[in-house]
């Protein structure tokens, strides 16, 4: 299993662009305030490989405030207010999994439009690869593991209830889009 970490303190006050539904940034709040008031914002989820072929999965924190204690994609996190998704692409692999890679390095795969199930946002998804190893963001990730995408494919037809409704739409768009391996 990788290592675990602490993180720095995160401020108390997150601040996320609100977005329109053409995703034109229209104002800004609060993490909270955008959360309480299902107020349309951003994200980037990145989905990890490894040179093997294997893909990373994050069992979610139980003190998560939502999907606690589900297992979601590699990384994942909100677009915070003026970044671009590729940057908080970039930023939540280093702060989750200790993975430092280049923008150039992320390969694009779709976007989840905002609704319910989502939270509201408009998530861009990525790949990327990397053998590095892993340092898991104690706040964050209460585990994680590499599979194969088949072994990854069979646990979720056995336990389909144990992953986030998000990571099932990212895992089908990113397998549908030919990034299985790396």
């Amino acid at each position: 299993m990788p290592a675990k970490t602490t993180a720095p303190t995160l401020e108390a006050r997150e601040w996320l662009d609100i977005v329109d539904d053409t995703d034109t940034v229209i104002g800004r709040a609060t993490r909270n305030e955008i959360h309480e008031k299902n107020l349309m914002h951003r994200s980037s989820h990145v989905v990890l490989f490894n040179s093997a072929g294997e893909v990373f999965v994050q069992l979610r924190s139980l003190f998560k405030d939502n999907s606690a204690g589900l297992w979601d994609t590699s990384a994942a996190g909100h677009v915070d207010s003026g970044e671009s998704y590729l940057h908080c692409a970039v930023r939540e692999l280093e702060e989750e999994l200790g993975v430092s890679i280049k923008a150039a390095d992320l390969s694009y795969v779709d976007c989840m439009a905002p609704e319910s199930r989502n939270g509201f946002e408009f998530a861009q998804i990525y790949t990327a690869c990397s053998d590095q190893q892993l340092t898991l963001q104690e706040e964050e990730i209460d585990d994680g593991r590499w599979m194969t995408p088949d072994a990854l494919d069979a646990w979720i037809q056995k336990d389909v209830a144990v992953f986030t409704e998000t990571f099932l739409t990212i895992w089908s768009k990113v397998k549908s889009m030919g990034h299985r391996t790396v």
